[in-house]
């Protein structure tokens, strides 16, 4: 079983908006059948299946934060024999995104909206 903390990073990660306190409103995540699906899931791994999300979740943790440390060294371009490389951080931010999907298909959902090709994606 996930803590809620856990959950929230899961959808996070997998691109889906927060999952909010209770159900409110028509425009609630709860009217879109893939976020109940990921729910669904999210509440009934084996044991084994939850190993796996707790380890995508430390990696993906690690790979976040690695992202914004990418500016560290975005101030210098050469010193001495060492150059940067200018695509660090969009580099990093691909290689996030691509672990996000690989989590999203080991739980058999797709990318949410904010993980899609173009990023936001507007559901209607």
């Amino acid at each position: 079983m996930f803590t809620d903390a856990q959950k929230t990073d899961i959808r996070r990660y997998c691109g889906y908006p927060a999952y909010g306190a209770t159900p409110a409103g028509f425009d609630s995540w709860r009217f879109y059948q893939v976020y109940g699906l990921l729910e669904f899931r999210l509440n009934n791994l084996s044991t084994a299946e939850t190993n796996v999300v707790l380890t995508y979740l430390a990696q993906l943790t690690a790979l976040e934060f690695a992202v914004p440390k990418a500016s560290d060294s975005m101030d210098t371009d050469q010193a001495s024999v060492w150059t940067r490389n200018r695509n660090e951080a969009r580099d990093r931010a691909e290689l996030f995104d691509d672990w996000r999907r690989r989590l999203c298909g080991f739980l058999g959902v797709p990318p949410g909206p904010a993980l899609r090709d173009g990023g936001i994606t507007w559901i209607v």
